[in-house]
């Protein structure tokens, strides 16, 4: 059984950045393309951004191309999204999820694209 879990959200200023972590276990996860989404209260889970298995292949969101940058290390079993110069719309709950298969294209940012999830970490954008 797959099990994600996030950490390294928080309160941060407008125009400050945080990174926010996927911590994989149950097994590896080098084989799966990861993704993260966004949920801010009211509103539906949007795609933010996408990487492959490898790691060569990353996909981003409009409203977070050149600010957020995803990365993993299959070694640690973790991804990551380093979030720069946020805005205040940037604040949601974010959430790391799985797919089963290894590629990543823009077809695949969707939510159903991924079974498995984890729990969530909130970042808030506000002064």
């Amino acid at each position: 059984q797959v099990q994600l879990v996030e950490s390294g959200g928080g309160l941060v200023q407008p125009g400050g950045s945080v990174r926010v972590s996927c911590a994989v276990s149950g097994r590896s996860i080098s084989t799966n393309a990861v993704g993260w989404f966004r949920q801010a209260p009211g509103k539906e889970r949007e795609f933010v951004a996408g990487i492959s298995a490898g790691g060569r292949s990353t996909y981003y969101a409009d409203s977070v191309k050149g600010r957020f940058t995803i990365s993993r290390d299959n070694a640690k079993n973790t991804v990551y999204l380093q979030m720069n110069s946020l805005k205040p719309e940037d604040t949601a709950v974010y959430y790391c999820a799985a797919r089963i298969f290894p590629t990543f294209t823009s077809r695949s940012a969707q939510p159903k694209e991924f079974p498995y999830w984890g729990q969530g970490t909130q970042v808030t954008v506000s002064s």
